[in-house]
């Protein structure tokens, strides 16, 4: 037997329409109560790479795991942390019946009706369309029940059929398998089969008129900061290592920056008393009242 090493991790080649990002903005780091949360725009804002002939693949094929996100100038314009939460979109909606296939009794599922599906994702809600997602519950209150899911092992279009019951006259829904498109999709889900130890003890899959979350599994949640500040590397580098004009005359200071383009202007001047001792030494900053004169060129050329 050979043994070799391998990997299980796949770059994510997730549309944007799979995609939900949420903002949360505060502030400052002190401030833990008065946040804002915001949804936004997966389709605007965010875009995948595509391969060219660098990279040796189609320039129709997505490049798995990278991905360009934009951020919008009118969102983000505070000063503040900005924390984005990159997760797989959900599709909230409701169990119509959790019921059996009227061919296999013994193979249960949750029944969803494609009227009560956001429109936007309708087009997952096909034969074999929502295979390997996820679906967690809620409770009456809205709360949701934690640490609990199951996953869609199957997904086809079904009608319900009347069916009788054995030795009683009573009657059951059960539910049929159609070729056709049709409102109903019936969901098997896993674990849904009793233990072998315990014929009884039948795995919850929800219950009718239960409302559930729906989310696709192509991609684990990611977290992401980004804080806009007043200054950043470069325009500290200027005010450090920037070339530097004082002028005698008028006692303006000139900050310039890698371009020699005026950055900063301040007035210096001195404070002092009656009898002429000096108190302070005041550098003032002029704001946008610019002395262009004091450009760098027309000093040194």
């Amino acid at each position: 037997m050979s043994v070799g090493n391998y990997g299980t991790i796949r770059s994510a080649d997730v549309s944007p329409d799979d995609v939900e990002i949420i903002l949360n903005y505060t502030p400052s780091r002190d401030v833990t109560d008065n946040f804002v949360l915001t949804k936004l725009d997966a389709k605007s804002i965010l875009k995948p790479y595509f391969h060219n002939s660098e990279t040796g693949g189609s320039n129709n094929e997505i490049i798995g795991g990278l991905y360009n996100l934009k951020l919008p100038a009118d969102v983000f314009n505070k000063l503040g942390i900005y924390t984005l939460y990159i997760k797989p979109a959900e599709i909230r909606t409701t169990i119509t019946d959790c019921g059996v296939l009227s061919a296999l009794p013994n193979v249960k599922g949750i029944v969803v009706d494609l009227n009560n599906v956001p429109s936007q994702f309708r087009n997952k809600f096909v034969n074999q369309g929502l295979v390997g997602f996820r679906v967690e519950y809620l409770n009456s209150d809205g709360t949701k029940i934690p640490n609990f899911f199951r996953v869609i092992t199957s997904s086809f279009y079904c009608e319900p059929v009347v069916q009788n019951l054995t030795n009683t006259s009573q009657k059951s829904i059960r539910y049929i398998y159609v070729e056709g498109a049709s409102n109903l999709l019936f969901c098997t889900l896993s674990p849904s089969s009793s233990p072998t130890n315990k014929p009884n003890a039948t795995p919850f899959i929800g219950q009718p008129n239960q409302n559930i979350i729906i989310s696709n599994t192509y991609f684990n949640p990611i977290t992401t900061e980004i804080e806009i500040v007043d200054q950043d590397i470069s325009t500290l580098a200027i005010a450090l290592y920037g070339n530097q004009t004082k002028s005698m005359d008028d006692g303006i200071y000139t900050i310039y920056d890698s371009n020699n383009n005026i950055y900063k202007q301040y007035n210096l001047y001195e404070i002092k008393d009656q009898f002429n001792d000096l108190l302070y030494e005041v550098r003032q900053d002029r704001g946008n009242n610019i002395d262009f004169s004091k450009a760098f060129n027309n000093i040194t050329g």
